[in-house]
């Protein structure tokens, strides 16, 4: 039985883009990744070019609202942001939920390098849970 995970985040542009990507990269055919946003804000293309960095294509990816996957019965929510956990519409389901609060990295300010280096810090720090959450889960 394959499982069914989803990423939520406030915009899904960017901490759960890359989540669905890792999430998809480790666990193979386990399982079925989404993300949603509670609004729908497009993938950041620095989100697309950190990723491309670690040989991870997410240019095809889509910016998703949770309302599309209303009829989807989860076995896993990952909240990636305190913002989505707070707003997190209820999900008649009987999903294990997990939060985890990534700092934002489309937040980030500075030089082209240094919100670039926010960006990558972010990846890595998603990176890694991302790995711990399929090893523990699945």
């Amino acid at each position: 039985m394959t499982k069914k995970v989803l990423v939520l985040c406030t915009g899904n542009s960017c901490r759960s883009q890359i989540a669905e990507a890792y999430l998809r990269h480790f666990a193979g055919d386990k399982t079925e990744i989404y993300s949603a946003g509670i609004e729908t804000h497009g993938v950041n293309p620095k989100a697309i070019v950190t990723m491309k960095e670690d040989g991870i294509d997410i240019s095809n990816q889509t910016s998703n609202n949770i309302d599309e996957y209303k009829n989807i019965d989860f076995d896993f929510v990952i909240t990636v942001c305190d913002n989505a956990k707070e707003r997190c519409p209820f999900f008649p389901t009987k999903a294990q939920k997990f939060h985890y609060n990534f700092p934002d990295p489309a937040k980030a300010t500075g030089t082209d390098e240094e919100i670039a280096e926010q960006f990558r810090q972010v990846r890595q720090q998603i990176k890694d849970y991302c790995k711990t959450f399929i090893d523990k889960n699945l």
